[in-house]
């Protein structure tokens, strides 16, 4: 079966933008930034977008283009391992458990977007997504989402994902340029100005340990990375593709949407619901829905907005369900259509399981996110440095400019040694945090450590047993 590939570099692009840009800007960026600390939050995360989050989208892409297979196949036959081979599973697992949740959330997208046009959320808003956001009727609209999503995916790479993508991504970036316009003449959006780009460093220092998993895995969502998103969508790129050059220009247009719809969320907020809400999975649709009942227009500006939400959605979700119809019709020979038929069913019966119970779908779409992609993306650092190794280079540098190829060999000690630790170390936090593991001070050779050390204690250890464990002649480290 011939492997089909991006027609030009820019849906290619599109694509991956948009796979990174969907519900990870729009939704979870108001509801993690309202809840840790606002601009205190949006430091911590830029940071980590720029030093992690762009070096390992290059290490998803040097491993997808290298193998030009989905993510179990592309592991399993660079490394020749079978272990790595059953790690690879772990991203089809992921991909199952985002787009479980992803498609609830899609589907109260979908039922705010009908419901601006007849206005009825702006009784109270509050009441309303209570009553809508689970049960029946949110598994019904889950299910029209996943549809939707289906039908995209179906079409195949070119005809489906590239097409539609290139069509979307313009339409929501010029939609959120005119609603940031709009919100920043409200009275009171200065205040919201404020909350998101005046960092607290007090705060910020009090709560960094808080702070810094929740950031890495809110930009570790919105690039994609840890699920296998990019390695599969870098799978199908010709050699002639600068993987730097691409991954630069991912990066820095998703950050761009994320910012963008940030100084869209929170001076309406400010402005209209008299600061950034109740926090939440709910936030957007309480917070900021109650904010558009108050205005003259508000189901015009309601219409546009959860528009732009749902096409942003669409635009991930499809990458989500191209992950494992990739893995079936690589490993298993299924054709596209029976793979999309048979994964529609399963998320069918994920889905509505999380649209039925509250808790289950915060624990997923939080903690239990943040950890796999997490853990995710360290696997694929350790696999470009410490099994690819001198191969990772070469692959990086194929079609790259100069300045790529000088950066290619640092870029390998980044991904193979410093990223793991830190990654390491908000895995080893967040998990610590999720058990409900209280990591008090330490007394050592008569020297006492705070939790802060000790956790760099059990970082340092746990990495260098990974390190010398995945250790191949190849590698360069």
């Amino acid at each position: 079966m011939e492997r089909e590939s991006w027609k030009t570099r820019i849906g290619f692009i599109l694509a991956a933008v948009g796979s990174a840009v969907g519900l990870g800007n729009l939704w979870r960026f108001p509801w993690m930034t309202g809840e840790n600390g606002g601009a205190a939050f949006l430091l911590v995360y830029l940071g980590v977008v720029l030093l992690v989050g762009v070096p390992g989208l290059l290490a998803e892409f040097v491993i997808g283009r290298g193998a030009r297979r989905n993510p179990v196949g592309a592991l399993s036959e660079l490394s020749d391992s079978s272990s790595w081979s059953a790690f690879g599973h772990l991203f089809v697992v992921s991909a199952v458990v985002l787009l479980s949740f992803y498609s609830v959330v899609g589907g109260w997208i979908l039922r705010y977007f009908f419901g601006s046009i007849t206005g009825a959320y702006f009784g109270n808003a509050g009441t309303y997504f209570g009553a809508v956001s689970y049960g029946v009727e949110a598994v019904g609209f889950h299910l029209l989402f996943l549809a939707a999503t289906a039908v995209i995916v179906l079409r195949g790479v070119r005809r489906g994902i590239e097409t539609a993508t290139k069509l979307m991504m313009p339409a929501i970036v010029v939609l959120l340029v005119a609603l940031a316009a709009w919100g920043l003449t409200l009275d009171g959006a200065a205040a919201g100005v404020a909350f998101y780009l005046s960092p607290d460093i007090g705060y910020l220092r009090a709560n960094f340990l808080d702070i810094l998993p929740a950031a890495a895995g809110q930009a570790l969502f919105t690039l994609s990375l840890g699920a296998g998103t990019m390695l599969t969508y870098a799978s199908y790129l010709g050699e002639e593709r600068s993987l730097a050059a691409d991954g630069t220009a991912i990066a820095a247009l998703n950050t761009f949407v994320g910012v963008l719809a940030g100084l869209v969320v929170f001076p309406i907020l400010f402005a209209l619901a008299g600061g950034a809400g109740s926090g939440g999975p709910g936030a957007l649709f309480v917070s900021l829905a109650g904010a558009f009942a108050t205005l003259p227009y508000g189901q015009v500006v309601g219409v546009l907005f959860f528009g732009v939400v749902a096409l942003a959605a669409l635009s991930s979700s499809i990458s989500m369900l191209e992950i494992p119809v990739s893995f079936l019709v690589d490993e298993y020979g299924v054709s596209r259509r029976a793979a999309v038929g048979g994964l529609v069913s399963l998320f069918a019966v994920t889905g509505s399981a999380l649209a039925l119970e509250p808790a289950a779908f915060g624990f997923v779409a939080g903690t239990l996110v943040n950890l796999l992609l997490t853990g995710g993306l360290v696997g694929f650092m350790l696999f470009a440095g410490w099994v690819l190794g001198a191969d990772a280079v070469d692959e990086l540098r194929r079609g790259a400019g100069p300045l790529a190829r000088s950066l290619s060999t640092p870029w390998l000690y980044a991904v193979g040694v410093v990223l793991p630790v830190f990654l390491i170390f908000t895995f080893v936090s967040g998990l610590a945090a999720a058990l409900g593991i209280a990591v008090g001070p330490l007394s050592l050779l008569g020297v006492t450590l705070d939790h802060t050390r000790v956790l760099v204690i059990i970082t340092v250890g746990v990495a260098i047993v990974a390190f010398l464990g995945l250790r191949r002649s190849r590698s360069v480290l």
